[in-house]
């Protein structure tokens, strides 16, 4: 069965010596201007089968066939990027090795300040795989800590340090009430003990010390 890889947020991550997406018919990454590297919008439609990155890239141009007028024979889409935000695009991923480097030395530390905090713990590392730590998450056992993420959050917040919570899943959105879920408790975990904390890459090792601060004091 074909598969399309949901990777929007795993440019650089690795699966042994595989690049995320790798393996699938198609692989989806997102230039969000909060990923680890941005092109202000849009993202990266990748696969390996030309016809399809030939089909898709017409219809992401309007579908406007090959003559020298306008002629639409199908409906298409106005989804590719401008030549500015490609260009910028373009020009991060000559330095997606240094941002995937500080993302993970910010986890790091992260994991050194707070590491022994009872009741908080971090989002697992496959063995196997490299991620690029886009978010550094953490989970908290409020019985353990006598705190929720959502009073964490908020100490944050008071000291100006941005922080929030980890993705609601779909099948908790209001503008899905009554369709099919198969699963879902691993997802309503995560969000009800989870947060994501500030993970950016121009952040400075003190920055990472002064928000691990405001957490030890509330924990």
């Amino acid at each position: 069965m074909p598969v399309i890889a949901d990777s929007a947020e795993a440019v650089g991550a690795r699966c042994k010596n595989r690049h995320a997406g790798d393996g699938a018919r198609v692989a989806v990454f997102s230039f969000n201007g909060n990923k680890i590297i941005t092109a202000s919008n849009g993202g990266m439609f990748a696969s390996h089968d030309k016809g399809l990155a030939d089909r898709a890239r017409h219809l992401a141009t309007q579908a406007r066939e090959d003559v020298p007028h306008y002629e639409h024979r199908e409906v298409g889409f106005n989804y590719r990027l401008s030549n500015i935000c490609a260009a910028i695009g373009l020009g991060q991923l000559r330095v997606l090795e240094a941002r995937v480097a500080r993302r993970r030395a910010i986890n790091a530390r992260y994991r050194k300040n707070l590491g022994k905090i009872p009741g908080l713990t971090f989002m697992p590392e496959a063995p196997y795989g490299r991620s690029t730590h886009w978010l550094t998450v953490i989970q908290l056992d409020p019985k353990t800590t006598g705190t929720t993420p959502e009073d964490l959050r908020l100490a944050l917040e008071s000291a100006n340090i941005e922080s929030r919570p980890v993705w609601k899943p779909m099948h908790l959105q209001p503008v899905f009430a009554g369709a099919k879920c198969i699963g879902g408790a691993v997802a309503e975990s995560l969000f009800a003990n989870g947060l994501c904390l500030p993970s950016g890459s121009s952040m400075t090792d003190e920055d990472v010390d002064r928000v691990s601060d405001v957490i030890s004091r509330q924990l």
